[in-house]
């Protein structure tokens, strides 16, 4: 604990490029999977496909991929791209599944209601799909992200800067004060990070808060108001 007091200043900076290192492929990710992950879940087939290839991705060890990615990438072994190309590929595998997952948690008989009162297929999968899933598909972002965090540390194994320097040079140096102090730093930004998405996440769907009527009980009410007597 000492340590990590002592020497703040450079913890941070490594914390500031741990948190880049792990959000950026995070952000990547969810620009990729999102569509990739809607449009598998409507064609059975491609969505096995999609799965098993997502599963493959996810099973490569990181080291094999931080050495594979920068001869087929141009880029030197230590570049930090090396590392967010990795992440990345990581989290497109886990959110492709994740995706279909969510979709699925939402009712038919919820889907149906929302045909009944005119939504077409978009305006449907914008303000009743997606919306309704959001608290599945945010408990598993939280995991990725979490994931991330802990898979950066990796990294400085091939010289790439992250709070893994901690525990290279603790264990260069034969100091298990600079390998606790990373562990510490590691976790705490897990931590937060987690605790980011949970609340954004309840912020997304404030029909979840207590005393507020679901979405889902809405759409069934437009259908037949007599489903909200007494609701």
């Amino acid at each position: 604990m000492r340590y990590l007091i002592d020497n703040f200043a450079e913890i941070a900076g490594f914390a500031r490029t741990h948190l880049s290192l792990a959000l950026i492929p995070l952000l990547i990710g969810l620009v990729i999977a999102v569509p990739v992950g809607t449009l598998i879940r409507r064609v059975p087939w491609l969505r096995r496909i999609g799965v098993t290839v997502a599963g493959i991705a996810y099973t490569i060890p990181s080291l094999a991929l931080f050495v594979i990615i920068p001869p087929l990438a141009g880029i030197p072994a230590i570049d930090p791209l090396n590392v967010v190309i990795a992440l990345s590929i990581y989290s497109v595998a886990l959110l492709v599944i994740a995706v279909p997952a969510a979709l699925d948690s939402v009712s038919a008989e919820v889907l149906d209601a929302a045909d009944a009162i005119g939504h077409s297929r978009l305006r449907r999968a914008l303000t009743v799909e997606f919306p309704l899933a959001l608290p599945v598909f945010v408990a598993n972002l939280r995991v990725v992200a979490v994931t991330n965090i802990s898979m950066v540390t990796v990294g400085a194994l091939i010289g790439v800067g992250g709070l893994g320097k901690l525990f290279t040079q603790g264990y260069q140096r034969d100091y298990p004060d600079e390998i606790v102090a990373g562990i510490i730093v590691v976790l705490v930004l897990a931590l937060l990070v987690d605790r980011v998405l949970y609340l954004l996440g309840r912020w997304c769907t404030p029909w979840l808060r207590t005393g507020r009527p679901t979405l889902a009980r809405r759409l069934r009410v437009a259908v037949d108001p007599a489903k909200g007597v007494g609701a």
